[in-house]
């Protein structure tokens, strides 16, 4: 019984030795482990100094979305007996705010970014996101060193391919868009600056940019916030135009059948004044029947031309403002004390995992030597 308990017990005890064992190694070499981890807080501070600063400036909006349902309302009901079909036209027809990310990933929104007017302060005048990032932008000494360190064939492939035409892109409306390299290159940095995300469970839209300065880091999140406004109230008013062209189409049509049963009962009428058959008060009694609903389809088509027309002209913000765009005081990067304490763990695992591995092999080399 003894002996099972002493067998029992014996994995833990030899455990204990080799993590002993292991902390003795280190320990031994712990000048080693001091000059490497040295080395890396050195590198760190190097790192969170030479990094270029970045504003994120930031705003959040609630969308203005109307009901969903049909358009038309008693229109719907009257109009189906007529044979008319106002399935699927809504003058309320808009973008839902989950495809505000898609609107903001399109070219045509990138193309007009690029002329985004920006304040900086080494500048006297404004001057456009493009023409800053093409004559003036600096990245610094660690965005050179990446550029022609890790981003060396990024590069030369790009100058292998600088010969090439423009790319070609479509839209919605089947329009072609040309999109020259430069622009490509401003389109890859756009997609890491600005940012648009929908709650779906509070049902807010929150908008950043992000920015050398803070200053143009807020001009730019206003003009992005003005461009998404517009393109939404484009679309909107678009839907809004064609509900009013079909409107008024049909307006026509009913305003015609409307008019020539009005004549068609009036001839009746004169041309019967005392009326006495049964006939003739069975077909005075269709001809009115007939009036009545074609006055109730063209009386409801008229107001529903005046709706349509006041929703085209309808041209009013569609966000509710809970967090305006403000010039941030503080830089969101970067974080200097992260980076320092990044590179210091780094550095302790890095050394440790030399020395472990070292003599790991060390062990294994006399083995194989035995």
């Amino acid at each position: 019984m003894n002996n099972d308990s002493n067998n029992n017990t014996a994995p833990p005890a030899d455990d204990e030795i080799d993590l002993l064992a292991l902390a003795k190694t280190v320990w031994n070499q712990r000048k080693l482990v001091f000059r490497i981890v040295g080395l890396f807080v050195i590198l760190g501070l190097l790192v969170a100094i030479l990094s270029p600063k970045e504003f994120t400036a930031s705003g959040t909006y609630l969308p203005q979305t109307t009901e969903g349902g049909k358009g038309g309302g008693s229109l719907s009901g009257l109009a189906s007996l007529a044979g008319i079909n106002f399935g699927g036209v809504s003058g309320g027809s808009e973008i839902p705010p989950t495809l505000y990310p898609k609107i903001v990933s399109s070219v045509p929104f990138k193309k007009a970014m690029l002329k985004a007017p920006l304040q900086f302060e080494e500048f006297d005048k404004k001057v456009t996101y493009q023409e800053y990032y093409e004559e003036y932008y600096s990245p610094g000494f660690l965005g050179y060193i990446k550029r022609y360190t890790i981003g060396l064939p990024g590069l030369l492939i790009k100058i292998i391919k600088s010969e090439q035409a423009q790319k070609i892109v479509r839209n919605d409306a089947e329009e072609i868009i040309t999109v020259s390299p430069k622009e490509l290159e401003h389109f890859k940095r756009l997609d890491g600056q600005v940012s648009i995300a929908f709650n779906d469970k509070e049902g807010f839209v929150q908008l950043s940019i992000i920015m050398p300065e803070a200053i143009a880091s807020a001009e730019l999140a206003k003009f992005a916030e003005n461009l998404l406004q517009k393109e939404v109230i484009a679309f909107k008013v678009k839907n809004a135009k064609e509900l009013l062209k079909f409107t008024e189409e049909r307006y026509q049509e009913k305003k015609f059948e409307f008019e020539a049963i009005q004549t068609k009962l009036a001839h009746f009428r004169d041309r019967n004044q005392n009326i006495s058959s049964s006939v003739a008060i069975n077909e005075l009694e269709k001809l009115e029947a007939e009036y009545n609903l074609a006055f109730s389809i063209y009386s409801e088509l008229a107001k529903q031309l005046e709706q349509a027309k006041l929703q085209v002209s309808k041209d009013t913000p569609l966000f509710s403002v809970i967090q305006p765009i403000s010039v941030p005081i503080e830089k969101s990067s970067p974080k200097r004390s992260l980076i320092m304490f990044v590179f210091l763990i780094l550095g302790i695992v890095l050394s440790v995992g030399y020395i472990l591995g070292k003599e790991f092999l060390m062990k294994l080399r006399k083995e194989w030597d035995s």
